[in-house]
């Protein structure tokens, strides 16, 4: 069975060498035959012979367009053509019954659509030829009789032709509608490729974004309890204990969060997939922010009328969490930062405004710019809008809003 695949699959992709093997073959047979017949026709000194001998020579080009039925249908079909209209002379061109058919069914088949009608046209044209021919060449039996005699000439090569012309069609039919199965399932390829790299390229942001939030929130927490812990540890231990052990539930905290995001990026079995934080949980955030040293007052204003975006409650939390790492940052020990939540009839509305000096006051660092690139992107996934930048006067504005649902 896998020889036969092999041969098939061979055959397949050389039509031209198929198609060259078989009309070496057919015109050897032929060949044989005609030899078989002119060497006692010579021998007898038969009359018929030269018509004979030319038939045998016109068979062989007739025979060889098979060559080429396939590869360029349209050379083969005018070529059996002009052939056809030299032998009509001559008397049993055995190559022409057997070529026609089979040329006039690749020109529908492998042809374009005028080369099917033309080699429809051409096998009607030929009928009336041959029954022509029959009629000058053979004897007179007088109106009714001839006529009848062009008919059962003619009608017999006309559905001869129009079958294999239909059978062409049909054949064409069916390989243009399974190379437009193929073409489609290679663009569905392509297209799978395609949504795959924007899908891995989208996940590569998702997970980067997730991962300066941690990272940064968290070493920002760490960074100001180190610095705060070890000017207070002098004057009093107890602080300086108390901001240890800030910094170790942080980074325990940060620490589990790393391993959950790696977790799922494993795709081990016993990940954890625990709730996603929302805005509910914003409070929570603050009060961490507010043990770190920052005076943060929340505000929320209204009640929502619908349902966030799936996923948009986390985008707040991180857009929240975020601004109030820049204010530990940037904004300095005294800073004071006023957050409102306020519902509207649209949406959303998330503004984080500081009195501190700003982020302008301090130059951003290597890769720096990260985590306000990281809000747009993250709030535009849900059509929202973000602005943020220094306050004239002194201090720092985020303000950011989400509909409530996707355009």
């Amino acid at each position: 069975m896998e020889f036969w695949q092999r041969i098939s699959t061979w055959a397949h992709r050389r039509p031209f060498t198929v198609d060259l093997i078989v009309a070496l073959l057919s015109t050897g047979l032929v060949s044989i035959i005609y030899a078989a017949t002119l060497i006692p026709s010579w021998a007898d000194h038969d009359p018929q012979w030269g018509d004979r001998a030319q038939a045998a020579l016109l068979s062989v080009p007739m025979l060889l367009t098979f060559a080429w039925r396939r590869t360029r249908p349209r050379l083969a079909m005018w070529m059996l053509a002009v052939l056809s209209v030299l032998s009509l002379p001559i008397a049993e061109i055995v190559a022409g019954i057997i070529a026609v058919p089979f040329i006039v069914y690749a020109a529908a088949a492998y042809g374009k659509r005028a080369d099917g009608r033309w080699a429809l046209i051409l096998g009607i044209l030929g009928g009336f030829l041959l029954s022509g021919r029959i009629l000058v060449q053979g004897p007179h039996y007088g109106f009714p009789q001839e006529l009848l005699l062009m008919a059962a000439t003619a009608i017999p090569c006309w559905l001869m032709v129009f079958f294999a012309w239909t059978l062409g069609a049909l054949t064409r039919a069916r390989r243009l509608r399974f190379q437009a199965i193929e073409d489609r399932a290679r663009r569905l390829e392509v297209e799978n490729r395609q949504e795959r790299a924007l899908a891995a390229a989208d996940e590569r942001a998702h997970i980067a974004r997730e991962m300066h939030d941690i990272v940064a929130h968290s070493l920002s927490v760490i960074i100001t309890q180190a610095d705060g812990g070890r000017y207070a540890s002098v004057a009093d231990p107890e602080m300086g204990r108390q901001a240890l052990e800030t910094i170790a539930r942080t980074g325990r905290s940060s620490l589990a969060e790393m391993r959950r995001l790696l977790g799922v990026l494993r795709q081990e079995g016993n990940t954890e997939y625990r709730p996603q934080p929302g805005v509910e949980d914003v409070p929570s955030l603050l009060a961490g922010i507010r043990a770190n040293g920052l005076t943060v007052a929340l505000r929320q204003e209204g009640e929502p009328r619908h349902e966030l975006p799936a996923g948009a409650g986390l985008t707040v939390y991180r857009l929240v969490q975020e601004a109030l790492t820049n204010c530990l940052k940037h904004a300095g020990p005294a800073a004071v930062v006023d957050a409102r939540l306020e519902w509207t009839a649209k949406g959303l509305d998330v503004h984080i405004h500081d009195d501190g000096r700003g982020a302008a006051a301090d130059p951003p660092g290597p890769g720096g710019g990260n985590g306000l690139r990281g809000m747009r992107e993250r709030v535009a996934l849900y059509d929202g809008t973000v602005t943020a930048g220094p306050v004239t006067g002194g201090g720092f504005a985020v303000d950011a809003h989400i509909p409530y649902s996707e355009a």
